[in-house]
């Protein structure tokens, strides 16, 4: 198609794009655009019609932005002799479009500095872009404000990893820039002059200073550009570019590459005056609310880089802490938490053991003599900090629809939050409040810090007497109290007793006794350990049975709450099993009205299946029995009405209760009595089993528990471990559900090395990974069943760990390797992560002194596969995989190169020479080649890692090379060498 045609199809679809009323004619023309901009014909339509005087703004941003995606990923598409017709070109639209449109000059200033990226300055010509630049814009004044903004972009666009720049060349003109900072602050001093400018200028001052290049603090402080920035923030009108530039300055000074605060202390003693002159428009009420975020976050910036400064408690220091403190009491969350990082990165220096603190007071006395004085220094502001805080935390109106999830695995509150972005914001001041409230009490102790909440605590009661009062006051305290729970003495003895007796008296409104219930929870410990503490037991429990009864999310709290409870005072509640018996039938026997869910009912039985751990043996037992029978009765009621009911009942009314054995067989620490429920327990099993196999979720529930039940029980399972696996081991075969896999990787775990049950074991790993690689026989299929390819290889690893006496000598060995090279590249990251564990096992299996005696068998395997594993993991590393996976498969190609020494590097060099020189030079191929070789030899692994990021960034930098490599891999093809 010739150019002109091509331009008006351009035209064409963009039209149909935005103007067209048909979705579907959109959506074709939109795909039709995305195409073309991949072609190579897009340069010369884009650049065209970029130049044609008639195109219309919609033209034209969709070409700016295409010539911008090419230059910065397609570039080597073009022969080397297109570059100066090219920055010519895009010189020429950068004076057109000098006056906008805005969105279109910014793209084709991103363009030109994508291409300096890729062209080094000696081929660039003139000394490089920014005196090309200088030589512009002193030759075409009229033409400043574009060459502005391309002088703005430049130094963002060496950070830019979309462009498709070798590494070494991203490196190279990092140099570039910094070595003409100087030409480039000249130009923009020469700038100011023109006042209409002064802005623009500010802005790209403010990008250079982001490549923190090393320009001494005293030549800054007296430079016009910083004096500018600074002379801006006392205008009337805040500038924008002036706190950007004064920010930029702040972290400039902190960063290690300019030499750090004790080089550009000329500098700060500049900055820090003009900023703390700010602090009473803090609190002037003429401000704009944009102003006084930006004066805020000066102050943040100064806390969060001179914090080891202010740590030190000096009269100055003491002057920044007061200011972010006036920010901290600001009534806007996003302006008041931006000083939340200062207060915790000064908590973490002012509570250093002394063995990490300063060396430079001496002796560990003196040491933790000044740890003290400075604690003592910010306890006041700390104290402060807590009082200002906790007042944030108070539920909105409209907390109908503000609803909480609790945490199974810690006392940390999560949420879901439905319809509104205030309740968003709800969640994450709650969690940012209750991380700066644990902050204050590391600093304080948690025992102070209780006190002060208690006293706001005790304000919000005084108001809160009925459910149709304001409770949220004393809703937000507790919240407070709560979140400071891991840092209060377990014998405090003025404070929580009170706040114990306190929670009774709140009304029972539905949010408020979530809280309550909570707290119980989170105090567990001092209800155990301080004096008064268990005698608060019959009141918390009275709490909780109100919070099961009162709301879905009370009862979900209430149950977290008992199981915290009976999970720390344990010991103390043997005695009380019949008591806690009735609390749990209670509740998940519907003889209450318990308000939970299903997975909050698994917290009771959690609950007293830790008690009943503490009993002895025949009490537990007992104990244990009863625990079952509630649970196994509606099961044995379903089975009892034959096969075609239990068939067709929803998985959930199963699983309801298999879940529950589960929790029971993992918390109830008595492997002898567990191995006897389970035995008693295997013919409803059993029908399960042979009745709901298809039933994915039923199987995973079935089988979660019966590996808790092997992992409790250990090798007093008996019999009933035997008949387990011959059911899963028929089942497997019929129904190919992982979960069966997954259980057979628990019974290889605690009976791999049990010779009497070598034979039983040996036949089933072999049945099971016969059969999975049957299933498995292309990377079709471990995409349409990764499950079954993560499990059947996070069991071949535990088979390598603890039976390789089984497993390597076996028949099916060399095929589960051969499975596992067909699976490497699957996208499904547990599948692929567990094939290259699997293999990483292998090579490293001289580090096993059980796998040492096998290392023949495994080289008569892996060697003659060694060229085309190493050959997948290459391509793994270059683009098969996605770039989050390049240490895990580094680290296989690592093991290897370990395990077999110089012919793994062979292999490895033969790998990368498949790669054509137009997508990998040879000296990154030397240089990847040689980290291995290093790494290999036992070097630190971190350096191997370096040269595979560069390779892999290299061989991705655009779909192109990407292609290129990939074709050259073939990743998925094996070629694999008969063993005679």
């Amino acid at each position: 198609m010739q150019s002109m045609e091509l331009q008006n199809t351009v035209k064409e679809a963009l039209n149909a794009l935005y103007h067209y009323p048909d979705d579907a004619v959109r959506m074709q023309a939109d795909r039709w655009l995305q195409d073309f901009q991949r072609t190579i014909d897009a340069w010369q339509v884009a650049d065209n019609l970029l130049h044609d005087a008639t195109s219309n703004p919609e033209t034209l941003i969709f070409c700016s932005q295409t010539l911008r995606s090419k230059v910065q990923r397609d570039f080597e598409e073009l022969p080397s002799e297109a570059f100066r017709q090219l920055r010519d070109s895009l010189n020429n639209l950068l004076k057109k479009f000098h006056k906008g449109p805005a969105i279109v000059r910014t793209q084709i200033s991103i363009a030109v500095a994508a291409l300096a990226v890729h062209v080094p300055a000696e081929d660039w010509g003139d000394g490089g872009i920014v005196n090309w630049l200088r030589d512009g814009m002193n030759a075409h004044p009229e033409y400043i404000p574009g060459f502005l903004e391309l002088l703005t972009v430049l130094p963002e666009e060496a950070f830019n990893y979309k462009i498709a720049a070798r590494p070494e060349r991203r490196r190279q003109f990092e140099k570039e820039l910094t070595s003409q900072m100087e030409i480039a602050l000249n130009i923009l001093t020469a700038c100011l002059s023109i006042s209409e400018l002064k802005e623009q200028v500010l802005e790209a001052f403010a990008s250079w200073l982001r490549l923190k290049h090393g320009i001494p603090g005293s030549v800054l402080a007296t430079h016009p550009l910083v004096l500018t920035a600074l002379s801006s923030l006392n205008c009337d009108i805040l500038s924008e570019a002036s706190v950007n530039v004064v920010s930029e300055l702040i972290h400039y000074t902190a960063s290690g590459s300019s030499g750090g605060v004790s080089v550009q202390m000329p500098l700060i003693q500049v900055i820090v005056p003009q900023v703390m002159s700010l602090q009473a428009q803090l609190r002037d009420s003429s401000k704009d609310d944009e102003d006084v975020k930006a004066i805020a976050r000066l102050f943040a910036d100064m806390g969060d880089s001179y914090v080891e400064l202010i740590a030190t408690g000096s009269n100055e220091a003491m002057m920044i802490v007061n200011a972010l403190l006036e920010v901290a009491s600001l009534p806007e969350f996003d302006i008041a938490s931006m000083t939340f990082n200062f207060w915790h990165n000064l908590q973490v220096i002012l509570t250093k053991s002394a063995r990490n603190f300063d060396i430079s007071f001496g002796d560990e006395a003196s040491i933790e003599a000044e740890r003290n004085r400075r604690l003592q220094v910010f306890r006041q502001s700390y104290e402060s900090l807590v009082s200002l805080v906790s007042s944030r935390v108070q539920y909105p109106d409209d907390y109908q629809i503000f609803h909480m999830r609790i945490s199974r695995s810690s006392n940390r509150l999560d949420m879901i939050c439905f319809g509104f972005d205030e309740t968003l914001m709800g969640l994450v001041i709650l969690l940012a409040v209750a991380d700066v409230l644990t902050d204050a009490a590391s600093v304080l102790g948690g025992d102070t810090t209780l006190q002060i909440l208690y006293m706001k605590l005790v304000e919000a009661v005084s108001s809160c007497r009925n459910e149709q009062s304001e409770w949220r006051p004393a809703e937000a305290a507790l919240f407070c109290i709560r979140a400071i729970s891991n840092y209060v003495s377990v014998v405090e003895a003025n404070v929580m007793p009170q706040v114990m007796d306190l929670l009774s008296k709140l009304p029972h409104q539905p949010q408020l006794l979530q809280t309550v219930c909570l707290i119980v929870g989170a105090y567990s410990k001092w209800l155990d350990t301080a004096p008064s503490g268990f005698s608060k037991l019959p009141l918390v429990i009275d709490i909780l049975m109100s919070g099961m009864r009162t709301s879905e999310d009370s009862a979900a709290a209430a149950a977290l709450a008992f199981r915290h409870i009976c999970d720390d005072c344990r010991k103390k509640l043997c005695a009380y099993c019949k008591q806690l018996f009735h609390i749990y039938y209670t509740a998940v026997n519907g003889e209450g009205s318990f308000k939970g869910s299903a997975e909050d009912s698994l917290h009771l039985v959690e609950a007293l299946s830790m008690v009943i751990t503490e009993l002895p043996p025949e009490p537990a037992k007992d104990a244990l029995e009863e625990l079952c029978s509630s649970v196994v009765t509606p099961l044995q009621e379903v089975i009892n009405q034959g096969p075609e009911v239990l068939e067709k009942k929803h998985a959930r009314e199963l699983t309801v209760y298999i879940d529950r054995f589960a929790y029971i067989f993992r918390y109830v620490n008595h492997p002898g009595a567990v191995a006897d429920a389970v035995h008693r327990l295997w013919p409803i099993f059993k029908a399960i089993f042979d009745l709901r196999a298809w039933d994915m979720r039923t199987m995973e529930s079935l089988c979660r528990a019966c590996k808790y039940a092997v992992r409790t029980s250990g090798r007093f399972m008996g019999i009933t471990i035997g008949a387990m696996l011959e059911e899963i081991q028929g089942l497997y075969q019929q129904h190919h559900q992982p979960c069966f896999l997954y259980l057979s990787s628990e019974v290889i775990k605690i009976f791999g090395s049990d010779p009497s049950c070598a034979s039983y074991l040996k036949n089933m790993i072999e049945a099971l990974f016969k059969h999975t690689t049957c299933l498995l026989t292309s990377i079709k299929e471990f995409t349409r069943r990764p499950d079954i390819g993560d499990d059947c290889f996070l069991l071949a690893s535990r088979c390598i760990r603890y039976c390789p006496q089984l497993f390597i000598p076996s028949s099916i060995f060399p095929a589960l390797v051969d499975c596992a090279m067909i699976g490497i590249t699957v996208q499904h990251r547990e599948a692929s992560n567990s094939i290259l564990t699997f293999l990483s096992d292998i090579f490293d299996l001289a580090k096993s002194s059980k796998g040492e005696q096998f290392l023949s068998i495994r080289d008569s395997v892996i060697i003659p596969r060694g060229a085309t594993i190493t050959r997948i993991l290459v391509a793994a590393l270059t683009g098969a995989l996605p770039s989050s996976r390049l240490e895990t498969v580094a680290y296989a190609l690592l093991a290897l190169t370990r395990a077999y020494g110089m012919q793994a590097l062979e292999w490895a060099k033969e790998s990368v020479s498949l790669i054509p020189l137009a997508a990998v030079k040879e000296v990154e191929r030397i240089r990847f080649l040689q980290a291995l070789s290093d790494a290999a030899s036992g070097a630190d692994v971190n350096v191997l890692m370096i040269p595979v990021e560069e390779l892999s960034d290299v061989c991705r930098r655009n779909r192109t090379v990407q292609e290129i490599v990939q074709g050259a891999l073939k990743p998925l093809e094996l070629n694999l060498v008969p063993v005679p």
